[in-house]
């Protein structure tokens, strides 16, 4: 069965060209993350399987998000390899943040290999409801999504 996979060919022709292979320890290769909106923050999940918690660096300067992390080498005496496909190095990803987000408020932990930073919205971005008030002779309070009501007139 053949299987078209661009990113692997892509891989190929970079080592073919830099002489280095994609994903050595010397280039690794990317972190997956995924990102989503749940309610009144975002979640972002990093994958980071045998990471130590201590290397993880998670912050934010000038609405960047960045994350790094770094997987130690293996040890020299750690036997005969028969493969090899775990990268190591140190990983990084970036994300640019809107103005919508609380960044004082961001929050990140790191479980089986797994890192989920929560980004909150920012009080002044989440929906509210604003009151309309009618002024003048027919003065009544009009609040939006209900029905009319009296209000005194000045």
């Amino acid at each position: 069965m053949l299987r078209f996979d661009p990113i692997r060919d892509i891989d190929r022709l970079t080592e073919q060209l830099l002489g280095t292979p994609a994903g050595s320890s010397r280039v690794p290769r990317f972190m997956p993350m995924d990102l989503y909106r749940s309610g009144d923050h975002y979640v972002l999940h990093a994958d980071l399987p045998g990471i130590d918690p201590g290397s993880i660096d998670v912050h934010v300067d000038a609405g960047v998000l960045t994350v790094r992390a770094q997987r130690s080498p293996r040890p020299e005496d750690a036997g005969e390899w028969i493969a090899s496909e775990r990268f190591t190095g140190t990983f990084q990803r970036q994300v640019s943040l809107g103005d919508n987000l609380d960044t004082e408020q961001i929050g990140a932990t790191y479980s089986n290999g797994v890192l989920t930073v929560t980004l909150p919205v920012a009080e002044k971005a989440k929906p509210r409801r604003i009151t309309v008030e009618a002024v003048g002779d027919d003065a009544r309070t009009i609040e939006s999504g209900s029905s009319l009501e009296s209000g005194s007139t000045a």
